[in-house]
């Protein structure tokens, strides 16, 4: 039986770029690939949650689904946020669904009641049990950390702080002031194919005059230069790209932009799945998810600064940006769907890779780096 693992079988992916293959066919199919990569990739990092400003109010509470089991996110009576594996420290039943507003935590099973920071208060009939100690069976807490209202949480006590991995990126979009915006509208899809199709997608521009020919037309990237494990394109257009082409802007800059950010947009790329899509009057997020080696969960995410959602003709303004939004992502959603069906193909050996295609490069090696046992072999980094 051939060993997925075995570095050899990565020789043409792990060449320069302009040398370079894609990735085999089964790192898109294959379940021994997959659960490698959870295991390696997707267990140990935080985990997105959404922005802090979709929690409003004491109770507001989100549950998240994570690879160590799920989490409930819940604003407490201070106003701050904690976060709880979603979990009764009676018998284990899942306390809460989706998202909503309580005052305490109820178990549907046998009403054991917690409250919003995490304590019991309620045990029915534990009465009789000898050395039971409600303080010592309130719900676990799981790590919570926030940059700039977004909000990201981490099972594994153990892991490095959230930004120790993003070397440079809180810096390079630090002028875009995310912890100004509010979050306008949240969608989510579930789409039938592998991670990395719609992760790779999202940061390459050779598609989009192919799949994208009517809505935004083709457009020009260039790469830029990251210290950490994050990823950037910067597509340079004087007008906001959150609309179809040939739209004007009609909602203001954010304020103080440097020259560089007033020129264009940034596509950025969180390793692993984490987008942030930063233009000149707005910013968008997409989470890729895995749910199986060929299922995706897409959440998007929408945030303008709060004194443009203020402005007496945002609602009906805005509605030009959801229209470009949604036509594009439902545009390499389906992309996606069809290149999963593609890579099923039997015996079908690796492509080779467009001189476009450094994101995609970059992101297969940085893929390999993780699930492979034996050290990586030199690569070019410049080409």
């Amino acid at each position: 039986m051939t060993n997925l693992f075995d570095p050899a079988l990565y020789a043409g992916a792990r060449r320069p770029l302009t040398e370079a293959e894609t990735l085999p066919s089964w790192c898109y199919t294959s379940a021994e690939f997959h659960q490698r990569e959870i295991e390696r990739i997707f267990r140990p990092r935080w985990r997105f949650v959404g922005r802090e400003d979709e929690l409003q109010g004491e109770g507001a509470y989100r549950t998240i689904e994570t690879f160590a089991g799920p989490v409930i996110v819940v604003r407490k009576r201070d106003g701050a946020l904690n976060a709880f594996l979603n979990s009764c420290r009676h018998r284990g039943a899942q306390l809460l669904e989706g998202e909503g507003n309580c005052t305490s935590i109820v178990c549907p099973y046998h009403s054991w009641k917690f409250g919003l920071d995490g304590a019991l208060l309620g045990a029915p009939a534990m009465e009789k049990s000898k050395n039971f100690d409600r303080n010592e069976h309130g719900l676990v807490p799981v790590r919570l950390e926030t940059w700039r209202g977004f909000v990201f949480v981490n099972p594994n006590r153990d892991a490095a702080p959230l930004l120790s991995a993003w070397g440079d990126m809180p810096e390079v979009l630090g002028p875009y002031r995310f912890e100004e915006m509010v979050c306008v509208r949240r969608i989510e899809f579930d789409i039938a194919c592998n991670w990395k199709m719609v992760t790779e997608n999202a940061m390459e521009e050779y598609h989009t005059g192919t799949v994208h020919r009517v809505s935004l037309g083709q457009q020009q990237g260039e790469a830029v230069d990251t210290r950490g494990e994050w990823d950037a394109l910067f597509i340079e257009q004087a007008t906001t790209i959150a609309l179809m082409t040939g739209e004007a802007s009609p909602l203001p800059f954010i304020t103080d932009l440097p020259a560089k950010h007033r020129s264009g947009t940034y596509f950025t790329m969180m390793y692993p799945s984490l987008q942030f899509a930063c233009t000149q009057d707005c910013m968008w997020w997409l989470d890729f998810q895995p749910n199986g080696p060929e299922r995706t969960k897409v959440s998007v995410g929408f945030c303008f600064p709060r004194s443009t959602v203020a402005r007496p003709d945002f609602q009906q303004v805005v509605q030009r940006y959801y229209a470009r939004w949604e036509t594009s992502i439902a545009e390499d959603n389906g992309i996606g769907e069809v290149q999963q069906r593609g890579m099923r193909a039997s015996g079908r050996p690796p492509g080779r890779l467009s001189w476009k295609e450094h994101h995609v490069h970059k992101l297969g090696n940085w893929v390999l780096d993780q699930v492979l046992d034996r050290p990586a072999p030199a690569r070019v980094a410049a080409e």
